[in-house]
């Protein structure tokens, strides 16, 4: 008998159902006699003992499917060593859930924070097996994380369909997409999208430097101007403020996010009529693209290869397209942002694309 325990964590995104089919799927197919235990929302499944029992039927035709069957919830790493207000102790609380169950393994889906936690949990003594998932790409020890792609898809398409009413109306155009601390998602849609300025957080960006972007544009004929602006998107001077100092700052803004506080200072440096697209949540949400489908599927079945030998403490990436098993320990804390000096910076430099700096 093989008992296997699964939870999703953090942020739901495309593709959760696709990688957990994967991993159902191919351990089903070496053993006949395996028991799957689905944890509802979460941690907060584990921590409290609400689970599921699932066959691999559950796991049928849930391939295009997004969102997770298992449901989430956000629980931070920082307040998991925090007794909740009954006074239980989390991190023991999932232990014995566990235990109690006669679990082989825990296989955790999740960004970040998530690994941090699973990263707790192998340190506690438990079998753990970790699937990179985030739109946001910004896990450490992987090239590419499940939900990035079918996010860029939507960020690209929502830009796609601004360049038709920005043209008509001759207007600038500010798209707020997500990445509160990396710049991936933007970036990519950026350059698919056709945007003329894209803001990151990892370069600091300058309002005279996007203001003299528009006026150069108009100057030549291009009277409307794209911008796509991560949601995380720092300016210079903000970025010399301590982090405290920034925090209050943003907790004192008046406007609701960044792309209103560019507008206003655009508005008021140029004669230039300005509309703010925020698409939000919908780069979550919806059935995952095909790619997506593919590398998440690909990622399950790794998982399960590692379950079946019983290797674990790990976490599955893909490096140079080929599907690799790297240590929690290293993943745990850390994240990938984006290089200034990539290549694909410079390459979107090259074609015209102003970074803001």
């Amino acid at each position: 008998m093989l008992r296997i325990g699964m939870l999703t964590s953090g942020g739901d995104c495309q593709a959760l159902n696709a990688a957990m089919r994967g991993v159902v799927k191919g351990v089903c197919s070496k053993c006949d006699d395996v028991e799957i235990y689905g944890f509802q929302d979460g941690y907060k499944g584990l921590i409290y003992g609400n689970f599921e029992m699932l066959s691999s039927k559950d796991f049928s035709g849930i391939l295009t499917r997004g969102g997770t069957i298992l449901g989430t919830s956000r629980q931070p790493f920082k307040l998991m060593r925090v007794p909740d207000e009954n006074g239980l102790d989390k991190v023991e609380a999932m232990k014995h859930t566990y235990h109690k169950l006669c679990l082989d393994c825990l296989v955790i889906l999740g960004g970040n924070g998530t690994h941090k936690t699973a990263n707790l949990l192998r340190e506690e003594g438990l079998n753990i097996i970790t699937l990179p998932k985030t739109i946001d790409n910004d896990l450490w020890g992987t090239d590419m994380t499940f939900g990035f792609q079918s996010a860029v898809d939507i960020a690209t398409d929502t830009i796609d369909r601004i360049h038709t009413t920005a043209t008509s109306h001759s207007r600038v155009f500010i798209v707020e997409v997500m990445g509160h601390k990396v710049g991936h998602v933007t970036l990519h849609a950026g350059i698919a999208g056709g945007a003329d300025v894209i803001l990151l957080p990892e370069i600091p960006y300058d309002i005279e430097v996007i203001v003299d972007v528009i006026q150069n544009r108009s100057k030549a004929g291009k009277a409307f101007t794209i911008i796509a602006v991560a949601e995380g998107a720092i300016s210079k001077e903000d970025a010399k403020l301590k982090k405290k100092e920034y925090k209050e700052k943003l907790a004192n803004r008046k406007d609701p996010s960044i792309a209103y506080e560019l507008a206003e200072q655009i508005r008021e440096r140029t004669d230039k009529e300005v509309r703010i697209t925020v698409p939000g949540h919908t780069q979550r949400g919806g059935s995952p693209c095909p790619f997506d489908r593919v590398f998440a599927t690909r990622m399950g079945a790794a998982a399960s290869e590692l379950i079946l030998k019983k290797e674990y403490g790990y976490m599955i990436g893909n490096k140079n397209g080929k599907t690799i098993k790297v240590p929690l320990q290293d993943v745990a804390g850390k994240l990938k942002y984006v290089d200034p000096e990539c290549g694909l910076i410079k390459e979107a430099k090259m074609v015209g694309i102003s970074f803001g700096s």
